[in-house]
């Protein structure tokens, strides 16, 4: 399946210049969406994830499926204040300013193999936060995984684990 035909350009969002890549269609066709969370369950299996780790938000529809079909639990990284009970924070630096992520301070077991997934890969650097973020609660993070990748923007060199993404777009 071409799952790039289930992904909507909007040109000019969320600002004038960006072309935003949508995966809204893809989530509303279910074979296609079947099929791609199929796909990404072949190429997340060989890295042996106990757990899947969706980063907020659209990463957590991503994670979840795939975490049911692995047969394996989903936690969620969110950003600050939206967890409740004991957290782990890491701020990280944006292009015009900072931004923090958490994770609950008990959802990994030290060791705990795991594997991150977003729905879009762009500069990386949540995506690097959020490997951070977890190895520093103990975790063991096997590889990153994406719907989309944005390879012009070179996100990949900001993330020190396997990356799979299941489309690319060079521009």
């Amino acid at each position: 399946m071409n799952f790039k035909d289930h992904i909507r350009d909007i040109p000019d969002f969320p600002k004038p210049g960006i072309l935003f890549y949508d995966v809204s269609p893809l989530l509303a066709n279910g074979a296609a969406w079947k099929a791609a969370i199929d796909a990404l369950a072949e190429a997340v299996r060989p890295h042996k994830p106990e757990l899947l780790v969706g980063i907020e938000s659209r990463g957590f529809l991503v994670a979840a499926p795939l975490a049911l079909t692995l047969g394996i639990g989903f936690i969620m990284v969110r950003k600050h204040g939206k967890l409740p009970g004991d957290k782990i924070a890491h701020s990280y630096d944006l292009e015009y300013g900072t931004d923090t992520i958490e994770v609950q301070a008990d959802a990994v077991k030290p060791g705990q193999r795991v594997v991150v997934l977003d729905d879009l890969l762009a500069t990386g650097g949540t995506m690097a936060a959020a490997i951070s973020l977890l190895r520093q609660v103990g975790a063991d993070v096997r590889a990153a995984a994406f719907l989309v990748e944005l390879t012009f923007l070179n996100g990949r060199d900001r993330i020190d684990v396997p990356s799979l993404s299941l489309m690319a777009y060079d521009s």
